[in-house]
């Protein structure tokens, strides 16, 4: 009995590896397919999740400019001011709370661009350390290259 044709036992060596050289590379190209697909769905999901909190932050903003106006009323209401004073009460509180936030802004961000001091002072401790073995190492070397000479030990 003959195998039947395409058999891998009839298959030369160069087939089988040309062979495995084409499915190599078809898994690979599935296998960034796969990542192309996935990345793409994880970018939709992100889209939408940013679009629904820039939505959020919109509204947010509408809600605390309508409780800064029920503020504004309650203070006119209470003290049976004109609505005028109220809003200009208000008006000063939120400028009064941004040159507070503008102040420690200014305090925060003075220190300038963040440097990692601590990394770099450890990176010099540790170039200094590296000099100092390689003249200790290079002081031992020479130190061993030198022949012991017994007439100038003795003079």
């Amino acid at each position: 009995m003959t195998p039947p044709p395409g058999n891998g036992a009839e298959k030369s060596l160069g087939d089988i590896v040309q062979e495995v050289s084409e499915k190599a590379s078809l898994l690979v190209r599935q296998e960034i397919e796969l990542a192309k697909a996935e990345v793409t769905a994880k970018v939709k999901t992100l889209g939408k999740g940013a679009a629904v909190g820039a939505a959020a932050g919109v509204f947010l903003i509408f809600a605390l400019v309508m409780a800064l106006h029920t503020v504004a009323w309650l203070i006119s209401d209470i003290f049976g001011w004109d609505p005028w004073a109220g809003f200009a009460i208000v008006t000063l509180l939120l400028i009064v709370l941004g040159a507070i936030a503008g102040l420690l802004a200014k305090k925060w961000l003075a220190d300038g661009p963040p440097t990692p001091d601590l990394a770099i002072e450890q990176a010099k401790l540790t170039r200094q350390s590296f000099e100092r073995q390689g003249t200790q190492r290079d002081q031992l070397e020479r130190s061993h290259d030198r022949p012991n000479r017994p007439e100038e030990v003795s003079s």
